[in-house]
């Protein structure tokens, strides 16, 4: 449970600043700020996935909430507007608490509201409860929709159809026809049908990012209850389908139970928030199973994915969900390599990457390794993998072919196939063509998991001579003597000095090509240049490209995404490579639990119990990118299981 009191409640500053969020098991979310303002235009009650996993369409922005008590107006809302918040209801907040949703305790004079949100998994329905404590009052809700694409903003229009379609318990709204007609399950007393638009709303975080910051939303109606004596609480279930509203609290107490059966028997209390975390990106696709990259604006990403399936579900317990989401990435195999990601607009996938393919190895092999279906992974996933290192061998997209040196190349100019993929006004910022120095890490890794799968399947063993090859070569190639580590890119007799955090994945890998003092020296290297209390920098303070902020419009974002920002799903990696090299001894274990102590803090900032995409590199290292990233929460958890650190 994550608690706040009026310290944090009631400050504008720190209310602001936490972030909370639900999602429904199909890529929809709920989401705001523990202070009722939404403050992105991603936050909103109801975002709903209308293709799921993407497709996502903002339905319901907010609920308008006004007690009326004694006489009095009592306004608990919050929205920012041009040089004014108004109202200020957060000053009548008197706790928050994640347990395990969001629950807002209101003090109103010697009354209290306890507000609960929660998602549905499996659908598009948001359920809102209020408890009331105390005299006769009144409780009014004011809805204000959306209805557009959750990258969009709205707009004052006369194309809005302002029409309620009006049951006992049900109003049900549709302004636009080609979008989902969205229902208000209700048992209120009064209803108030006159429409009205509310202008100018203000999102700061879109504004400092340099995006579209203004939006106005519609009031279709208002609600009323008369709250007091032996009538208390008031639900409103807001959803793309219909319900009874009698059956929230069934409906709530389902979500409480199948949330605590994700949870992992001898968690520590790090690692069952980080369980509870894990469970919001698996979503589902085409009647299989996928990961949402991150939250707000990601969708599934193949290589995300792969990363991230061992910590999301085989350190979970969750190996059936793994099998799933291979099962659908390698459905998605062509020409060799797995999709990159899936567009929103549901269109063809993007096969524009090299490293989704390589990680899908690895994730097979933990896959086995934690099931045992070994006729299983023979029937559906060889035949696969087999596929894809003929594919290299012989050549694929983007130039992806194996050279006489057994190191793998990749790219052409324009391309941006690895995980630094950032780009600048349509120019990769780095590119990186020719023989990226994970990606050779990764390859070997794949070459030495297809040899040890073709001697347990009693097959012809046409993997070693190449891997042997590859690992010749990047002895020789790769080994920066100046510096003390690896060279980051080697294109024929070019290479690229760049000190950056892709080297330690030829350590951290199972199969190693270096010898132990090699490996170590790349460890000394990577946590004197690069590491951070919330990850690791993407490149170098000493590097005249650096940047150690990750702020403004899209392009300086963009600029220095890659280019000194700390990610925190490299920690998992440098941990286990440190463990490596060092052994496993209670000093350093201990040692590695310490990196990631930061981290139980940053569970209480920013996205309410989930780990940020990147942070600034330069103290005092903000979070910045998303609130929820799929694999900084599945790198953490496996590398606290795995390695056994208590936090």
């Amino acid at each position: 449970m994550i608690r706040f009191d009026t310290e944090i409640c009631r400050n504008f500053d720190a209310g602001i600043g936490r972030e909370w969020l639900e999602t429904n098991g199909l890529g929809g979310l709920a989401s705001s700020t523990i202070s009722g303002l939404n403050t992105r235009r991603y936050h909103g009650l109801l975002m709903a996935a209308t293709k799921p996993p993407v497709g996502r369409t903002l339905l319901l922005s907010k609920l308008e909430e006004t007690v009326i008590l004694n006489g009095k107006r009592y306004e608990l809302g919050a929205n920012r507007y041009p040089g004014a918040v108004y109202p200020d209801g957060f000053r009548y907040l008197q706790e928050f608490r994640l347990d395990p949703f969001p629950i807002f305790t209101y003090c109103i004079e010697d009354s209290q509201l306890v507000k609960t949100v929660f998602m549905v998994d499996g659908e598009n329905t948001t359920v809102i409860e209020y408890l009331w404590t105390g005299g006769d009052c009144e409780l009014e809700l004011r809805p204000l929709i959306a209805f557009r694409d959750y990258h969009s903003l709205t707009h004052r229009n006369d194309a809005l159809n302002s029409d309620v379609e009006e049951a006992e318990t049900r109003l049900t709204i549709r302004p636009y026809p080609d979008l989902p007609a969205l229902h208000f399950i209700h048992n209120s007393d009064g209803r108030e049908l006159d429409g009205e638009w509310f202008l100018n709303f203000e999102y700061p975080l879109e504004e400092e990012r340099g995006m579209g910051s203004h939006e106005d939303l519609y009031n279709p109606f208002a609600m009323r209850w008369h709250l007091g004596g032996d009538r208390m609480g008031a639900t409103v279930i807001a959803s793309t389908e219909i319900h009874d509203v009698t059956h929230a609290g069934g409906l709530r107490e389902r979500e409480v139970e199948r949330r605590r059966a994700a949870q992992v028997a001898g968690a520590t209390s790090f690692t069952s928030d980080l369980v509870a975390a894990a469970g919001q990106f698996i979503v589902n696709r085409n009647g299989g199973k996928t990961v949402i990259a991150g939250y707000h604006w990601f969708g599934d990403w193949g290589r995300d994915t792969m990363i991230s399936l061992p910590g999301l579900s085989l350190t979970t317990g969750r190996t059936e969900i793994a099998r799933d989401i291979l099962l659908t990435f390698a459905h998605y195999a062509d020409g060799g390599m797995l999709p990159n990601r899936f567009p929103e607009s549901g269109d063809q996938p993007e096969y524009n990457t090299v490293d989704a393919t390589l990680w899908f190895f690895d994730a097979v092999r933990l896959f086995l390794e934690h099931s045992q279906s070994e006729e299983f992974v023979h029937e559906h996933f060889y035949p696969v993998l087999k596929d894809i290192v003929d594919w290299h061998v012989h050549g694929t997209r983007f130039s992806i072919h194996v050279d006489a040196d057994g190191l793998l190349y990749c790219g052409e100019p324009g391309t941006q196939l690895t995980w630094m993929d950032a780009r600048v006004n349509g120019v990769p910022v780095t590119p990186r063509i020719g023989k990226p120095v994970e990606i050779q890490a990764l390859w070997h890794n794949a070459l030495r998991i297809m040899q040890d799968l073709s001697r347990r399947f009693g097959e012809r063993d046409s993997y070693r001579e190449i891997a042997e090859k590859a690992s010749e070569s990047f002895n020789a190639k790769f080994w920066n003597i100046n510096a003390g580590c690896l060279y980051d890119v080697v294109d024929g007799g070019q290479v690229d000095a760049s000190i950056r955090p892709n080297q330690i994945f030829a350590v951290s890998l199972p199969y190693p090509m270096l010898s132990t003092d090699r490996e170590r020296r790349v460890i000394d290297v990577v946590e004197q240049e690069l590491l951070t209390p919330l990850g690791l920098r993407t490149l170098s303070p000493r590097d005249a490209r650096y940047c150690g902020h990750y702020v403004g419009p899209p392009d300086s974002r963009d600029a220095a995404y890659h280019q000194g920002t700390a990610w925190a799903w490299l920690m998992g990696p440098f941990i286990t490579a440190y463990l490596n090299v060092n052994g496993r001894s209670d000093e350093t274990r201990k040692r590695a639990a310490q990196w990631l102590e930061p981290f139980r803090e940053h569970l209480l900032v920013a996205g309410l119990g989930q780990i940020s995409e990147i942070a600034d590199a330069d103290a005092p290292f903000t979070p910045r990118g998303c609130i929820a990233q799929a694999w900084s929460v599945a790198e953490l958890l496996r590398v606290s299981v795995q390695e056994g650190l208590v936090i």
